[in-house]
């Protein structure tokens, strides 16, 4: 099958929308593969900090981004050979990565890399701009969202669970900033694409969103 041809299904939406785990499920139920675009960044700016990388060269960051050592095996994001799935979600590397994502050289660096996800039977894409920007001929867009309150919430919960300390006071103010310099960067800010599929996950279960992306590719399919 050619490049072109195989399938993809974009989920793009704000930070903590529930985007990561719908995007994971919908791959497992359609057997696809899956690509965490965020983790990409979060690599990147992990990599950046620990080679103490002067985080103000847009050059030295873009250099790191072109030679991330990176790859998703069972899930688990791994640098080298180092399981690093709970480092890259500290917040220090989220909002790091989100501050390099609006660097021009850094999201060139990483545009080839994710292209390459693309391979048959298909592809589940997680981001910010993946249907805006990286797969704009994708096969279904949805567009997550949910109010900046739902999302520190559950922020709050994932962090307290994996044993992090938090303020959800602390966590509002950061998605709120997020969410701003995601949306108002000069290069692919965060938006829905013009034929993206909206779901507010506000007051969805995990379940019935997920539920409503496989409703909607099959009705395309049956279409097609």
């Amino acid at each position: 099958m050619q490049q072109h041809a195989i399938p993809v299904i974009t989920i793009d939406g704000p930070t903590a929308s529930g985007k990561g785990t719908v995007a994971h499920r919908v791959a497992d139920e359609l057997g696809f593969h899956f690509l965490d675009s965020g983790a990409l960044y979060r690599l990147t700016a992990l990599s950046a900090l620990r080679r103490h990388t002067d985080l103000a060269d847009e050059h030295a960051l873009a250099k790191v981004a072109e030679h991330l050592p990176c790859s998703f095996i069972d899930g688990h994001a791994m640098l080298g050979e180092e399981n690093v799935s709970q480092a890259i979600r500290q917040e220090e590397v989220g909002n790091l990565a989100s501050k390099i994502a609006a660097l021009p050289a850094v999201r060139q660096a990483l545009y080839a890399l994710q292209l390459s996800f693309r391979k048959t039977p298909g592809l589940v894409a997680d981001g910010r701009d993946m249907g805006t920007v990286i797969f704009p001929h994708a096969t279904l867009k949805i567009f997550l969202t949910a109010s900046a309150e739902a999302r520190a919430e559950r922020r709050y919960k994932q962090l307290i669970e994996k044993g992090f300390s938090a303020s959800m006071e602390d966590l509002l103010a950061d998605l709120q900033a997020r969410d701003a310099r995601d949306s108002q960067r000069a290069i692919a800010p965060l938006k829905p694409a013009e034929d993206a599929h909206v779901i507010d996950t506000s007051h969805l279960t995990a379940n019935e969103a997920i539920f409503e992306v496989l409703r909607l590719y099959a009705r395309i399919k049956h279409s097609a």
